[in-house]
């Protein structure tokens, strides 16, 4: 029963397996489809819905998973709530396509990906956001834009990474006139850092620009430290320019620059700094949002040849330089966002033919899949359920990959079918470069032991309030979960914020009590 399989906690497969029996029983009963077990067969019947909806909605428990999952929904509370969203369309579709609401949705696939039923909720919204289009309907998008001003500390980073309303269909004109009211928003002007207690927040991709920045807004005293010559963490180490313009990522940082952050670039914590020396410099909370910047290696031969590159420094690179050292032959090897990223921009440099190899199908893959369909469209070429055995070489080069083909056998720890190989199942594909995408792990050797990790590096914390299980100390982002979302570290960075500022609160009474005495 693969329904019950894709669920992430026991509460929610509680719920779903409930729902499922009470509705799958009744069905078989009175030999009626879900639809009508559910109410809904007027409803699927409105031309007001698009097939495509109509089809991927018949089986909707309305369990409310999917705004539980959503990092918006959370951020945007109460003025957007995923399932209400979908429910309207069902219900009241004219209404639903003048609704602020299908605009909110930040692509994080999230819902996706611990709904029961595999419900792509974001691909629905977006059907109904083309029907918007189509019609002309205007105000609901212009509306959505000021809720994301509003709310959104940095809006248009979002915009370029996460909602992209531009895919729609509405007007070229229009998404360049909202773009520039955002774009044009009144900057916020220097605090006076009248607030006792000052925040260090070690990392400066989303989590810890959104922390800085919410700290900053309501006064305190704040210092970003950033190992990279230049703020900006994975938005600016990995996002292609084509998908984040470098000019854009500059123009929202500087409203740190405006809000009176210090920023020290090229400092590396546990190297520049120790970590203890924070406390003795004054801090008195520490966010760490370091993402997860160390490649994850294959562990087969041949990998480290001349040719061999790895997907963030190979992305890094081609973002500071005109040139990047590739073949036109290129394998990438992976299926997350990374990987995808990689092929379509090696596809824009010297490359000729991109293949990517994914030991897994299409379903498990990680990669958000509007992603997936775009870099099909620029001709990269993807090999599902196959994985590399050893790279070959040639004059101490890479001349090839030898691989396998697999089979999908029993879920693993990650809840997704196990490639077991296939006997007999070996060739080769000429390649002259190979990109490793296989997965990201966070650098965290300069925290201290009271600081706890999993197995994969991972910072623990405290999920309602980011703090980890040293006092203090706050950490988010790719640091905290693994590669994840742009939206998912900016609701990280933005609850941290809220916590740590209760302990800088609780610093600066202490610290007028005793000026007073």
């Amino acid at each position: 029963m693969t329904l019950l399989k894709r669920s992430n906690s026991a509460s929610d497969l509680y719920v779903c397996k409930v729902l499922y029996r009470r509705d799958r029983l009744y069905s078989r009963r009175t030999k009626k489809p879900l639809t009508i077990v559910l109410g809904r067969e007027a409803r699927m019947e409105s031309p007001l819905i698009p097939q495509e909806i109509r089809e991927k909605t018949k089986y909707c428990f309305e369990c409310g998973v999917c705004t539980a999952s959503c990092p918006m929904a959370e951020l945007l509370s109460p003025q957007y709530n995923p399932r209400s969203v979908l429910q309207q369309i069902l219900e009241d579709p004219d209404r639903a396509l003048k609704s602020e609401g299908l605009w909110l949705c930040a692509w994080c696939y999230k819902c996706y990906k611990r709904c029961p039923q595999g419900l792509k909720l974001p691909e629905i919204l977006h059907t109904a956001k083309q029907e918007v289009a189509k019609r002309g309907f205007d105000a609901s998008f212009e509306k959505a834009v000021s809720i994301i001003e509003k709310h959104i500390p940095f809006p248009i980073l979002c915009w370029y990474t996460c909602f992209h309303p531009e895919r729609t269909g509405i007007p070229n004109d229009k998404i360049v006139a909202m773009k520039e009211k955002l774009a044009g928003r009144p900057k916020k002007g220097k605090k006076p850092t009248n607030r006792q207690g000052r925040a260090a927040i070690i990392g400066s991709g989303p989590a810890g620009l959104t922390a800085a920045c919410q700290l900053a807004e309501r006064g305190y005293p704040v210092t970003l430290f950033e190992a990279l010559p230049k703020i900006g963490g994975m938005l600016r180490k990995s996002m292609p320019a084509y998908r984040l313009p470098r000019k854009e990522l500059d123009n929202e940082i500087q409203l740190l620059k405006d809000l009176g952050v210090e920023i020290r670039t090229s400092t590396e914590v546990g190297k520049d700094i120790k970590f203890d020396e924070l406390w003795r410099c004054g801090y008195k909370v520490v966010f760490v949002a370091v993402g997860a910047h160390t490649s994850l290696k294959l562990g087969i031969e041949g990998e480290d040849l001349d040719g061999v590159i790895d997907a963030l420094n190979f992305l890094w690179t081609a973002k500071e330089s005109a040139k990047v050292d590739i073949t036109e032959r290129v394998g990438v090897i992976g299926g997350g966002n990374v990987a995808i990223d990689a092929a379509r921009t090696a596809l824009r440099h010297k490359a000729k033919e991109v293949v990517i190899l994914y030991r897994r199908s299409l379903n498990e893959m990680t990669a958000n899949p509007w992603e997936i369909g775009e870099a099909e469209k620029e001709g990269v070429r993807i090999e599902f359920q196959v994985a590399p055995k050893k790279i070959l070489k040639k004059d101490g080069k890479v001349a090839g990959l030898e691989c396998f083909r697999v089979e999908l056998g029993e879920l693993d720890e990650t809840g997704r079918k196990r490639p077991v190989p296939i006997e007999g199942s070996e060739f080769s594909l000429q390649l002259g470069t190979v990109i490793v995408a296989i997965g990201e792990r966070t650098e965290t050797s300069f925290l201290p032991n009271e600081v706890e990790r999993d197995r994969s590096n991972r910072i623990l914390v405290n999920p309602v309030t980011m703090e980890t299980s040293m006092t203090r100390v706050f950490a988010g982002g790719d640091a905290v979960t693994g590669p994840a979302s742009v939206i998912e570290a900016i609701l990280a960075g933005k609850r941290a914020a809220g916590f740590m500022e209760k302990y800088l609160n609780e610093t600066g009474e202490r610290e007028d009590a005793h000026l007073a005495s």
